[in-house]
């Protein structure tokens, strides 16, 4: 017999018509790669949601009824929402640490308003608005701004006055809520009434951020594509590090990009992104936005795995951030210090002219070798994205054709029929796989790769093929330099 079938034996005497079905030539081309995002944040103490435990998430209505609304996670996943509506997104939520310190702000007023007007204050970049008259006193203008704070339950904050003077404290904990700016005025036209001032003190003090060990291991062995991180410090950032790493081997083979955003000044910004080197998180700096980075990194990671799963090695360059606030206009950083900021492994943005935040360059954190050389073999999270549908499509072409083969070597006159495979065979699949890549987009230079293409058996073990793949990544355009040579 050299028909290999699956499920009828050999041995059956009993007649007449046995029909066994086989998909392993079922399938045309590769499967799209299955994508999901995963967010980390902080739920407050009022919601429902079990601590440390996965849950998927679909609309930013659940999120706020999961994690309690002005929540962290809930922030995130209005955000996250707002950029990618689509792809599959989980969440593990984590309760306030036991040692954490809430964040506390104040906006005090001063002088005396001679005209009636509008306050417009900004809390984490949105924008609550109390109309004031002639001749109200501070105690009645920090009133009527503490409640019309506390009447926005999404906010971040909580707010109380006291003669003249509003103090903001975070609803959830730790150091990430120093994060939260506070302003008086953001967009050109807004202004104080006559005659009165305000002073403002940014949030401080918060410490504290969970410990994400157990959220780590709550990840088991799912696969995430694409996790928001929070959270910068350097202990919760090398442990999602080192995850990331293991993630990448290939035993695992459950890669993910993590993106997080770092706020500060220009040098404290490439201060951080010198002091990691990992080429699976990627950060974006946000400069003086009136946005937290937790928002940025959910935006960030929205508009980012929305267009990888579409294609890998499709560039992320002018992906407006929606419902991102920049920094205004005098603060932005100039290109000469985002140039800057991508050779310290920091992601950039730039804002249109109409005020949108668009992702400029899209780099990973890895800078050096384990020898400290420089190394740009990571620079760019497309090549992580794409190696990771490579590696992807080659154990869904191999599995799906050749699930329970035997291997033997070429040559082996083996009956048709018989299921069988040989190097020359699983070479043969590799290189017709490697067309669809090229179709699609994915790798160049194809006589190379059937050049350094190595598919032979173990020498030690004869149930087992090793080969090394070698693509010829696809590229970006990311440079367009030219000379005008011009002639009078």
């Amino acid at each position: 017999m050299s028909v290999s079938f699956n499920t009828i034996p050999s041995t059956l005497p009993v007649p007449l018509a046995y029909i066994e079905f086989d998909n392993t030539r079922a399938l045309l081309g590769t499967p799209d790669m299955p994508y999901k995002i995963l967010v980390l944040g902080q739920m407050l103490s009022g919601g429902s949601a079990a601590v440390e435990t996965p849950v998927r998430i679909t609309s930013y209505d659940q999120a706020e009824a999961l994690f309690g609304r002005g929540s962290q996670l809930a922030g995130m996943f209005a955000v996250l929402k707002g950029n990618n509506r689509y792809t599959e997104s989980w969440a593990i939520p984590l309760e306030d640490d036991d040692a954490g310190v809430a964040a506390t702000g104040t906006i005090t007023f001063s002088g005396l308003p001679t005209a009636s007007g509008i306050i417009y204050c900004y809390i984490a970049g949105t924008r609550v608005r109390i109309s004031i008259a002639a001749g109200d006193t501070l105690a009645v203008i920090a009133t009527a701004l503490a409640a019309a704070i506390n009447a926005d339950t999404s906010l971040p904050v909580t707010a109380a006055a006291a003669e003249g003077v509003v103090t903001l404290t975070s609803r959830n904990m730790g150091e990430w809520c120093n994060d939260i700016d506070i302003r008086i005025n953001y967009y050109q036209g807004e202004t104080l009434p006559s005659g009165l001032t305000a002073a403002v003190v940014q949030m401080a003090s918060g410490a504290g951020n969970p410990d994400i060990t157990n959220a780590i291991a709550a990840m088991g062995d799912e696969w995430y594509q694409a996790i928001v991180m929070p959270y910068t410090d350097a202990a919760n950032m090398t442990l999602l590090e080192t995850e990331l790493s293991d993630r990448f081997g290939g035993t695992r083979q459950i890669d993910g990009i993590a993106y997080c955003a770092y706020r500060g000044t220009h040098s404290v910004t490439g201060t951080y992104g010198n002091g990691r080197n990992s080429p699976h998180v990627t950060c974006m700096g946000t400069g003086d936005s009136p946005m937290p980075a937790y928002l940025w990194a959910a935006a960030y990671a929205g508009q980012a795995a929305a267009a990888l799963s579409t294609d890998p090695a499709r560039p992320l360059q002018t992906l407006v951030m929606s419902g991102i606030l920049p920094p205004v206009e005098a603060d932005r950083w100039t290109m000469e210090e985002r140039n800057l900021l991508l050779y310290d492994g920091i992601a950039t943005t730039m804002v249109d002219s109409g005020g949108q935040v668009r992702i400029e360059r899209e780099v990973s954190m890895y800078q050096t070798n384990a020898f400290g050389v420089d190394d740009p073999s990571y620079l760019d999270i497309t090549t992580q994205a794409t190696l990771s549908y490579l590696r992807y499509s080659v154990r869904a072409r191999i599995t799906n054709k050749f699930p329970r083969h035997k291997l033997a070597d070429d040559g082996t006159n083996f009956g048709p029929g018989q299921a069988i495979v040989t190097p020359s065979t699983l070479r043969a699949e590799l290189i017709a796989l490697a067309l669809e890549w090229e179709k699609d987009g994915l790798v160049e230079n194809l006589d190379q790769y059937k050049q350094e293409l190595i598919v032979e058996r173990n020498d030690s073990d004869r149930n087992r093929a090793d080969l090394m793949i070698p693509p010829d990544i696809v590229n970006q355009l990311r440079i367009f330099a030219a000379k005008v040579q011009f002639i009078l």
